[in-house]
């Protein structure tokens, strides 16, 4: 994070190349092999303490709690830190994802599963909305929040925090039966190459406000 647009720009690539590949492999029904054995090995382990466990994230991934997380970061980007243009970023980034996430779904149209469902769910099931707005919504909390925390075992622990939640709601959509593990990878994917582009935009807008500061006051 701290060696700029270069690593966002690989990072973006490298999304883009494997949700390409997952997406092809959706579309020609490639993936019911690799879905049916890791479905499989999740639900194996099914418990009451495991099934409140994965009701507790999917909920949390959901659009009504990820809508009151979204409006407390905000309000404290905006009226607290005086952050405006983190604010777009951030607004830009989960926003956009949302709205990525229905324009794919329209476009695959896949049904989700139907066997050993705990909950049930509507609309198409790739890629993962659940799974694409925690990796949009924790991803870029993590990269604001990093440069404001100095130390390796907090940014460490800030970047567990992220990996735990975003891991966790795509485990939980697995384990109630509500979507496949490709729309679950699939829509890391997707949620990626949206994050990495946001932020390229944000760098890049950044760098260039940096250069007509120093232009204007070369001494400062």
């Amino acid at each position: 994070m701290d060696r700029g647009p270069r690593r966002v720009i690989w990072l973006g690539f490298l999304s883009t190349v494997g949700f390409a590949l997952v997406a092809y492999l959706v579309a020609r029904n490639a993936t019911a092999p690799f879905d049916s054995l890791l479905s499989s090995a999740v639900q194996r382990f099914e418990s009451p303490t495991l099934t409140e466990l994965a009701l507790a994230l999917s909920f949390i991934g959901s659009t009504k709690a990820a809508v009151v997380i979204s409006v407390v970061v905000i309000a404290l980007l905006f009226f607290v830190l005086r952050h405006r243009s983190e604010l777009v970023l951030f607004i830009a980034a989960v926003g956009g994802a949302a709205l990525v996430n229905d324009f794919l779904k329209h476009l695959f149209q896949r049904e989700r599963p139907t066997l050993h469902r705990l909950v049930e769910e509507t609309g198409y099931s790739f890629p993962s909305g659940h799974s694409m707005g925690a990796f949009a919504l924790y991803g870029i909390l993590v990269f604001l929040l990093w440069k404001h925390i100095p130390s390796r075992i907090g940014r460490a622990l800030l970047l567990l925090f992220g990996a735990a939640m975003i891991l966790g709601i795509g485990w939980s959509r697995i384990y109630l039966g509500v979507h496949y593990p490709s729309d679950v990878i699939g829509a890391y994917l997707a949620s990626g190459v949206w994050l990495t582009a946001s932020i390229w935009v944000y760098q890049r807008y950044r760098e260039r406000g940096l250069r007509r500061r120093r232009r204007h006051f070369p001494g400062g």
